[in-house]
């Protein structure tokens, strides 16, 4: 349904050049109502583009329009039904060679996150994040979020420890196993994240979706 969503912003012409960034997230946010039902987003509702797309998610930059040439990403948090999703894709304005490697890099990185965990049932929360920033840093990015590349996901709101910043997060500190149970007996479930900045370039791109 998250990926329907982007779709809808995509038809309705919400990414089009000439459109600001609080104009589409405000349009998401109306299309997820009117068709899915989402009346809650479990985190704030991203749309950067441009130098803005190399901001982390705790920053809060001026709001921008869209260009005839942009590079842009979405990031949002819709809960379907009491469940969160947490998607996350980039779009190219323009035929920009550049841009266009950019985007398909994050998704790119992603997959190889994802193909790495699922070789290695045993991996703990380091090692993937680990393997995420060498790929990144072997195809010439950084990551943008330098703090980890994913999260715990579930039921809202998914289970965690207040102010950890650590545990419930794919960061280098985390030396425990994905494959966990919370304190239901339920197994976790983890969003895998690809936040990639160019330096040179001054943008970035994103990707995200459940680690399945």
């Amino acid at each position: 349904m998250a990926a329907q969503l982007f779709q809808m912003a995509i038809d309705e012409g919400l990414l089009s050049a000439g459109k600001t960034e609080l104009f589409a997230s405000d349009g998401i946010k109306d299309l997820a109502f009117e068709n899915f039902g989402v009346e809650k987003f479990w985190h704030k509702r991203i749309v950067r583009s441009g130098p803005n797309t190399v901001h982390p998610y705790r920053v809060n930059p001026e709001v921008r329009t869209f260009t005839d040439d942009d590079i842009l990403f979405l990031d949002f948090g819709p809960v379907f039904s009491n469940w969160e999703a947490d998607f996350g894709r980039t779009y190219v304005i323009g035929n920009d060679p550049i841009k266009l490697r950019l985007r398909n890099d994050a998704e790119r990185i992603w997959n190889l996150g994802r193909g790495f965990a699922i070789a290695n049932p045993n991996i703990k929360a380091h090692e993937l994040y680990a393997f995420v920033s060498k790929e990144a840093c072997d195809s010439g990015y950084v990551l943008g979020e330098q703090r980890h590349v994913g999260h715990l996901i579930g039921e809202f709101p998914h289970e965690r420890i207040e102010d950890d910043k650590v545990t419930s997060y794919l960061t280098a500190d985390n030396t425990l196993p994905l494959q966990r149970m919370d304190g239901a007996g339920n197994s976790w479930n983890w969003i895998l994240e690809v936040h990639l900045v160019s330096p040179q370039h001054n943008i970035g791109s994103f990707f995200e979706q459940l680690l399945v």
